[in-house]
Order: structure tokens, then sequence, then C-alpha cells
């Protein structure tokens, strides 16, 4: 439990126990529930959604609150790291160009451009995906495990290359050590939990194939972040999280119009 609320507690901005402390011991062994984190802001994300459902016309606002309330329950804690790796490989041409730029807490012309098309594809894949059925535990499962997915991406690159910075002065600092085989099936559980309960619900196992383009654009991912870091970074581990959410809602979007 203390490393949960410790996962909790860096992860996003929900209250946590006041004996819950920064240990980087601990910081470093709660990376495994990094996708359970995942559980709870899209339960929050969904939730919000259900909610504004019922007090407003089902138009555009629910989709649009539930992206509010996601992105204030991680305090943009993946959206700031994705703009920052727009901005760093976007004007630098070296590691350590890249390095400064992504550092750099002012947000430049790539890292504007980037999130702001990564929201307005979010937000009408969200639109596409929400709209399509009537609302249940299918729907919630869909959003869920674009979450905890996302996540689990993220601590797989964790395991595959090492930290880039070599002062380790970074918000990744504390889980700078990597994760064990064991963390990481783990994380793994939790990551696929709500994926094979949609497919356990719905009996649509070809929901399954939709780890096949996060595998993709996992080894895509994990070659650039290589050759042009050497390594990985906290806004690497945002970006790669962010990017994967989309694609899994991305995924839901595109079975739901092949099969009309």
């Amino acid at each position: 439990m203390r490393l949960f609320f410790t996962a909790l507690m860096f992860y996003t901005r929900l209250p946590v126990p006041k004996h819950i402390d920064h240990s980087p011991d601990a910081l470093n062994r709660s990376t495994l529930f990094f996708p359970l984190i995942g559980w709870i802001i899209g339960g929050i994300g969904i939730g919000t959604y259900w909610l504004a459902t019922v007090l407003f016309p089902p138009t555009y606002l629910p989709i649009l609150f539930s992206m509010v309330a996601t992105v204030w329950a991680t305090g943009a804690f993946h959206e700031d790291g994705f703009a920052d790796v727009c901005d760093g490989f976007g004007g630098g041409w070296n590691k350590t160009q890249i390095l400064t730029i992504m550092k750099d807490s002012r947000l430049g012309t790539y890292g504007t451009i980037g999130l702001g098309l990564l929201l307005a594809v979010k937000f009408f894949a969200l639109q596409s995906m929400l709209t399509a059925e009537a609302f249940g535990w299918a729907v919630a499962l869909k959003y869920i495990s674009a979450h905890s997915l996302s996540r689990l991406t993220a601590a797989t690159v964790i395991r595959a290359l090492p930290y880039a910075r070599e002062d380790l002065d970074a918000k990744a600092k504390p889980i700078a050590q990597g994760i064990t085989a064991g963390q990481l099936g783990l994380a793994a559980i939790l990551g696929l939990l709500p994926l094979l309960a949609l497919v356990g619900y719905t009996g649509l196992w070809i929901y399954l194939t939709f780890l096949i383009p996060l595998a993709l654009v996992r080894w895509r991912l994990i070659g650039f972040f290589s050759k042009w870091l050497g390594g990985y970074t906290g806004d690497c581990l945002g970006a790669t999280q962010q990017l994967t959410e989309v694609i899994v809602y991305l995924s839901f979007v595109s079975l739901l119009w092949v099969s009309v």
C-alpha cells in the first residue's frame, strides 16, 4: 500500500496519506503500479463523462469535461512531457541540445503545435468512440484500458533503455534505476487486465490485436530515443504514454468504422 500511494503521489495530484514520503527507493519500486494509476485516471475520466451526459446535452461538452478531469488529476504531467519532447527533438540537433531544450520550462513552437494536434486527435477519437454506443461497462473498459495500456507501454521503455541524463537532475530521477523483470511482469498484469476484462465482457477477441500497433509505436519510439539520446528521460515516458493512449482510442474507432 505504501508503494501504491507513493505512485499515486508521484503520478497524480490526488491526495495521499501524510506519512507517504518522496523516498527515491520507494518511488523507483512504485513504478510497477504505473498501469494501476491508469485505472484511476481512466475511472475519473469516464466517470466525469457519464456525469456530464446526465447534466448536459450529449454533445461535445461531456468529452471536453472528461479530458479536463484527466488533465487535472495528473497535473498535465504526461502532456508536459509530450510537449517537451516535441520542442527538444524539433529544435535540437544533438543529444546535448535536445536535453537542454527539454529541460527548459518554456513552451516552444514545436511543443505548442504538437500538443494542440495531439489533444485535437484525442478529442475527436474520444468523441467517435464514446458516442458510438450506449454508455455501459464496455465503454468504461475501453476508456480505462487506453490509460492502463499506455502506462504499461511507458513502463516497458524504462526496462528497455537506460536513463539518458548523466546528472539525474530531472523529473524521472527517482525511477532512473530501472524496473526489474518481476516488477514489469506485475505491471503487465495490471496494464492488460482492463483489456482482458473487455474481451471477456464482449467476446470480441479482436481487441487483443490492438497490442500490435502499441508494439509498433513502442519499437519506433525506443529506436528514436536510443538513436538521439542513448536512452530515455521523464519527458520521453510522458510522450510515450500520450501517444499510445491516443493509439488505443484510434484502434477502437478504426474497429467501429471497419465493422459498419
